[in-house]
This record gives structure tokens, sequence and C-alpha cells, in this order.
């Protein structure tokens, strides 16, 4: 997206917006993640619209709590380091990217709101979240760490395209890495880094071709991609490069891209002997990246390039402030030292309290379905009846036809397996803002905020439906008694609830397999309307967004 025009990348941006409001409407909460990432990312690459991405991730990180999508809040919180880096907060970004992999480090089994692949690819893209902040602060042994894991997490899966990514990725890694030590004299690992960088830069050829990057078929990724030329020429700068390198400057890229392009061809200048021509090279980049603040490392580099050519070597002052320059270099190495120590700190910090709040939050979890359990369920419900945006709230009970048979005619490992194949129905039917508990035995209840019965009941007969149409071999062909009623004012939750069971018996009198709805007042006889859910595939009406 940052090789687009601006008003491109607004209008990509726009078109997110509208395909996140389309996402939250119909609730399925790994889509919407995945929309609020995209949103959250178009601004934080978008100029004058960072700002913007704030209240996106706040929405994300509070989505994926909810929905226990640990992989995405991981990757809300690299994103947050990201948009902290742009504001100049690099300790805050910091402590983010500790808790994204903190989260990240007891985030190995898969998650069972997605496939194999499509988990592994968000685990990968978390982790190349983190890695661009780290790259970013110039944090590099703890990015080479994490871009290592990002390419171990895909390594099975991964086509031409991811490939080229992660090599890519890489290479801007090691020449950063390389400019960095050089900033503290230490030329002969600075020199090993654009080495590698090199070999890497002539290794992308292969899988680049097939990849989605060439915007020139046929002709090769060195000729295509800035920092990939520029490997080539700060490993051995000679002036060969030079026209390459002035070319792929102009071409519309990263920030940081654009500052390793600049120093690689002002050293193949420098060898040609152009010193004015580099010089002003690199004063067009900085003047043109004055505003930037995406990579204060790579400022830094580039800053210190044109002091090393702008300075006159025998003058008694330049001597003097090149010193002085070297020493401050020093401190700034054993800050980057401190960084990393700081990082491994907060990491286990945010571990451990992770794992303590694991273990409160097993005390709200029914360990076989892994939805929230009764105690969970009653914290709800107290917080939903009292909340004024969650009125009116359809509360349902569900009970599983024919499961007594299930277990009595297989045994209580395939009887475990349907409730788990029903719970995870039932989760994906319904919006990403209800809630669906595991009440007991083969009894779950939904909480449906801001519905009418109306509403309610064409939600619930999807679920019906959704549950009705699995292959037998994963039901046994178990069909759902769902009793729907609404809470009232004041109403205690055993009263709505048994409200809702007297209406789910109702619904198992007329065969099971149909929503009952329930709606009676102090005095009157309970009057139930039962509604089968294997007519069709009603879609919900719409309703508040909570």
């Amino acid at each position: 997206m940052q090789h687009t025009e601006h008003g491109e990348q607004l209008e990509i941006v726009r078109t997110m917006d509208e395909l996140l409001d389309e996402a939250q409407r119909r609730g399925e909460p790994v889509l919407v993640s995945q929309l609020l990432r995209a949103a959250s990312l178009g601004r934080l690459v978008t100029r004058g619209l960072a700002a913007e991405a704030e209240p996106l991730l706040d929405e994300m990180l509070a989505h994926t709590r909810r929905h226990g999508l640990a992989l995405f809040r991981a990757d809300a919180h690299a994103l947050r380091g990201r948009r902290l880096v742009l504001a100049k907060q690099e300790d805050a970004a910091l402590t983010e990217i500790a808790r994204a992999l903190a989260i990240l480090d007891d985030s190995n089994t898969p998650d069972m709101h997605m496939s194999r692949r499509e988990w592994a690819k968000a685990q990968s893209s978390a982790l190349l979240d983190c890695w661009i902040v780290l790259n970013q602060l110039g944090v590099y042994e703890a990015a080479e760490e994490v871009i290592a894991r990002a390419h171990q997490a895909i390594r099975e899966t991964a086509g031409p395209h991811e490939i080229t990514l992660q090599l890519m990725n890489r290479i801007k890694m090691l020449l950063g890495w390389g400019l960095r030590l050089e900033r503290v004299a230490r030329h002969e690992e600075a020199a090993a880094k654009f080495s590698t960088a090199a070999s890497m830069a002539v290794a992308v050829e292969a899988p680049f071709a097939e990849s989605l990057f060439p915007r020139k078929i046929g002709v090769a990724a060195v000729d295509q991609v800035g920092v990939l030329a520029a490997a080539l020429a700060l490993a051995a700068p000679e002036p060969a490069h030079v026209d390459r390198l002035r070319r792929l400057l102009i071409e519309p890229g990263y920030p940081h891209e654009q500052v390793i392009v600049t120093i690689a061809l002002a050293r193949c200048l420098e060898q040609g002997g152009q010193h004015d021509d580099a010089l002003k090279a690199l004063h067009a980049t900085k003047l043109t990246l004055a505003e930037d603040n995406s990579m204060p490392s790579m400022n830094l580099h580039l800053m210190r390039e044109i002091a090393r050519l702008d300075s006159d070597a025998d003058s008694e002052s330049s001597r003097a402030l090149a010193e002085y320059s070297a020493a401050l270099e020093v401190e700034l190495w054993h800050m980057r030292e401190s960084q990393l120590a700081t990082l491994d700190t907060r990491r286990e910090h945010e571990r451990l309290s992770a794992q303590h709040g694991a273990i409160s939050q097993q005390a709200l979890q029914d360990p076989l379905t892994g939805l929230p359990n009764r105690r969970a369920l009653d914290e709800h419900l107290r917080t939903l009846s009292a909340s004024t945006t969650a009125q009116p709230l359809a509360v349902a009970l569900i009970d599983l036809d024919g499961f007594k048979g299930v277990n009595d005619q297989h045994s209580h490992a395939e009887g475990d397996d349907v409730l788990r194949v029903v719970a995870s129905t039932l989760r994906d039917a319904l919006r990403g803002d209800d809630i669906v508990a595991r009440y007991g035995g083969d009894e779950f209840v939904a909480l449906l905020p801001g519905a009418p019965v109306s509403a309610a009941k064409q939600a619930l007969g999807r679920a019906v439906t959704a549950v009705d149409s699995l292959p037998h071999h994963l039901s046994h062909g178990v069909t759902l008694s769902v009793g729907l009623v609404s809470l009232r004012p004041q109403e205690r939750a055993d009263q709505v609830l048994a409200r809702a069971d007297a209406a789910m018996y109702q619904a198992k009198r007329g065969g099971g397999n149909q929503v009952a709805t329930a709606q009676s007042t102090a005095g009157e006889s309970l009057i139930a309307e039962a509604e089968p859910g294997s007519e069709g595939d009603p879609q919900p009406a719409a309703r508040q967004d909570t």
C-alpha cells in the first residue's frame, strides 16, 4: 500500500472501512479481526492518518480479548508499537512489542476458529509486525530472532511470494544492521552483514519471478527493487551500480528503503570521485524524509553518512567533532544493549502476567468446548442486564435433541466430540458480540445484546439450521431445541433462565429442531411460538451493534 499514490491510499482506507462495517454486521470474529488490522495498518502507512489508527487498535484489542483470538491480539499490540514509533514514544513501543511477543510465546497451539494454514499465516503476520518495530528501533538481535520465527511459522506452506517477502525483509534488516555496526567502527562485522545481504539478493531472483512483486515481467529482481540493488552495491561499492540505483531511488517505496538506496548510491558515487553528487543525493533524501518518523535508526544512518562526507578530515575542529560523535555512538550502542535487556525483562514479565491471567480465565472457561462456563455466564448476564446499550437483551436456552443416544450407542468420547462441534457451530452462526456459554451437560445459553426477539429468532434459526446441516459423522444426527425470551426490567438471572427453559421444553414438545419464543407477564400463562430451524436459512434482522 505504501507503494501507491496518496489518493489511492485514501481510497483503499475507505474501502477497508466499508468492508469492516459489513463484517461487523455479519459478526464473524476472525474476519472482523482481519479487517480491523487492515483498517488500522492502512492508516499507519498513509500520510496524515496515523492518529486515526488508535481507536481501531483499541477496538481490535477489545474484540480479540472477547473472542480469545490470541494471535490477532498480539498483532494489535505490535501495531500499537508501530503507532508509538511514529509518535516518537520508543520506550512505550518496546513495551507493546514485549506484550505481543509474550502472547506469541504462549500461542503455539492452532486456534479452533481457524484452519492450520490460516493460523500459521496469522502467526507469521503478527511476528512480522513485531519485527518491523524492532527493526525500526534498531534492536537487530531481537529482530533476527523474530523474523526467523516468522519464517518457521509458514515454512511448510510458503509459496514463492511469502519466500520472496521473507528474503527481502531479511535483506533490509541486514543492511540496517551493517550500517549500525559501521557507526561503532565494527567494520568487519558490517562487511559480513552486507555480504550476506548480497547473497540473499541473488537468491531471491528465482522466487521473485513467481511472486506477486514483479512490475516488469522478465526483468531481474535487482533491477526492480531498490534494496536488492543496494545490497549488491553496499557489499562492493563501484560506479557500475550508479545508474540502476538512481533509477530505483525515484520509484515509490518505504522511507527506510529510500535511505538504504541513497546511502548505497552515495558510496558508489564517492568511489567514482563524484563527492559533491554523493552529498547532493544524501541531502535530497534527507529533505524528502524530513517529516518521516517511521524509522529513527535509519535517519541516524543518513545523518551519519552526510557528516562523514561533509567533514574536512584535516581540520582540527572536524577531528574533535568526529571524536565526540564516536563517543556518542558508543553511548547509543550501550543504550541499544539496554533496550535488548529491557525487552527481555518486559517480555518475561508480560508472559508471567499472562499465565496468571490464564489461570484466572480457566475458572471462567468450560475446558471441553472452550466456551464461557456457567460462572462466566452469570457475570455476563449481570453485566449486560445493567447496560442500557445492551437492551433489548435476548436470552436463549439451547438443548441438544438426541444427544443421550450418542453416548449410549457410541461412547462418551464421541459425545464430547459432538459437543465441541456443536459449540463451534453455534459460535460461528451468531454475531461476533453475541455470547454462547455452556450451561451444563448438553445445554448451552446464548445472550444476544441489542436484539429484539424477532431478530434473535432469525439468528438462532440460522444456528438450528447450521447444526441440522452438519455431516452425520460429526453431529451423529443431533439437533437443537431452543427456548428464546427477552430479559425484563429488574428480572433476575434465575428468572429469565427459567422462562427460557420453559420455552425450550415447548420446542421439545413440538418435535425439536426448532426455536420457541415465549412472551408472558405476571399472572399470565406461557405463550410459546415454535419455529422450525430447517425451513430455510433466515438472515438476521438489523440490530444495534454493541
